[in-house]
């Protein structure tokens, strides 16, 4: 029976299957065969033995089950590996892991599996990516109400914040692929490095092993590949996950009850509460908001985890085997779930436009003040007066429109005509349109 929530309520299909045992096992005997076959090239050991090896270096031959048993009694997972492919290998057997210290097959084979997880969450990213650039569009004239300090601010747009997450997500589309640069590195490198258990040959070989598996070899490396690499994803994967929280918040936010403007999908027979019928929660997105907290905590263990001590220690050892598989599979979740949130997402255009003239022209204080300055009004003045007429129109709940009739020096510059279409919301956007476009043909190209 499943513990771990990740094993059965946030998790996909396609991940599980990049970290599960047998996977992981299969990578290790994957390195295995490569190391045999460059052996061989180098003509270290027979061809016929390296061939053998690399058959039987494979989950059918070699289980999971039976390097269980074996460490069990040895207490050495990657050596029960080793010594369970040695015994269906015959007399290739003898040829197994020849060279070879347990991180040159570990570091190497985690590198292959952490290159299958990037591919399933690069594939997210760019299914997001799609989701944000069709809402940015179809969205990019809802004039809505600009928020600062949670106070209502001056107009936006919501294809503006469809873009603003589309060019972060397209950043962090970016930082992955520069990470992976750093990260699809593998090593034979021995003991501590020096690689002398490998001979006069021990560079080639290391070249050899890495152009099969298709990892870049390091150039320096002690017993372990140095956490710093690691470190790396494992922030640039809590940093994905932290846009996907902004997202989220403001999902959370734009449902609330007092601003009404956006809604997750609710099914006909889903429940939201076991003891108030009535309510709608927007609990998909907290539930993103919920596990961007538990990705975040993986960072610092990643960084405590680069550090080790001389040529190393086995103090990442035990939490990798944890922080790898979570980070992988909540960011996984995470971008699935944010992205159907997003493409089943409902604008209520009714509440946009309510909660856009909810102060009766407040929101459009700085355009008069910028207009008054244009028809003479000192700037400081001008900001005086708006500031005096805004206090006086939340005071009285007069909209502002009147109590700027009233001020002689106002009425004097604009009529009320010019006022009125000054005080249009819809007439104060800027540029926002124009930055949609821009922001949609810039991911284009990516």
């Amino acid at each position: 029976m499943a513990i771990h929530p990740i094993e059965y309520r946030y998790c996909s299909d396609e991940m599980t299957a990049v970290f599960d045992e047998e996977a992981k096992l299969q990578k290790w005997l994957d390195v295995e065969a490569a190391l045999a076959r460059a052996h061989a090239q180098l003509g270290n050991i027979p061809k016929k033995a390296a061939g053998e090896i690399a058959k039987k270096a494979d989950t059918r031959f070699v289980t999971v089950d039976r390097v269980h048993e074996i460490d069990a009694e040895i207490h050495h997972d990657l050596m029960a590996m080793v010594r369970a492919l040695t015994e269906v290998a015959g007399d290739a057997g003898k040829y197994v892991h020849y060279g070879a210290t347990s991180y040159d097959i570990e570091d190497t084979a985690l590198a292959l599996q952490l290159g299958d997880a990037i591919g399933i969450i690069e594939t997210n990213l760019d299914k997001l990516k799609s989701t944000l650039a069709m809402l940015a569009g179809k969205h990019k004239d809802v004039v809505c109400i600009g928020r600062t300090h949670g106070q209502h601010a001056v107009p936006t747009t919501y294809g503006l914040k469809f873009a603003n997450w589309l060019c972060e997500i397209q950043r962090n589309i970016e930082r992955l692929e520069q990470a992976k640069k750093r990260i699809l590195v593998g090593k034979m490198t021995g003991a501590v490095g020096t690689q002398a258990t490998f001979g006069t040959n021990a560079r080639r070989l290391q070249a050899l092993v890495m152009k099969d598996l298709n990892l870049k070899p390091v150039m320096v490396s002690t017993q372990v590949i140095q956490r710093d690499r690691h470190a790396e994803l494992v922030f640039v994967l809590a940093l994905t996950g932290t846009t996907l929280d902004k997202i989220a918040k403001e999902i959370r936010n734009l449902q609330r009850t007092e601003i009404g403007e956006v809604l997750e999908r609710f099914e006909g027979k889903q429940v939201g509460s076991s003891t108030m019928p009535h309510k709608r929660n927007p609990w998909k997105s907290e539930n993103v908001c919920s596990l961007a907290r538990v990705l975040k905590s993986h960072v610092m263990v990643a960084l405590d985890n680069n550090p080790l001590e001389h040529e190393r220690d086995l103090t990442n050892s035990a939490n990798e085997r944890i922080i790898f598989a979570e980070s992988f599979m909540l960011l996984d979740f995470m971008l699935r779930r944010i992205n159907d949130i997003l493409l089943s997402l409902e604008l209520r255009k009714e509440n946009i436009d309510k909660n856009l003239h909810m102060t009766k022209g407040l929101v459009m204080s700085e355009k008069i003040m910028i207009h008054m300055v244009k028809k003479g009004i000192g700037r400081q003045d001008a900001h005086e007066i708006m500031r005096s007429s805004a206090m006086q129109s939340y005071e009285t709940e007069e909209p502002l429109i009147a109590v700027l009739m009233r001020n002689s020096l106002v009425n004097k510059k604009f009529g009320r005509a010019e006022l009125e279409r000054l005080l249009d919301p819809r007439n104060y956007v800027g540029t926002a349109r124009e930055q949609v476009d821009d922001a949609l043909k810039a991911t284009r190209k990516k």
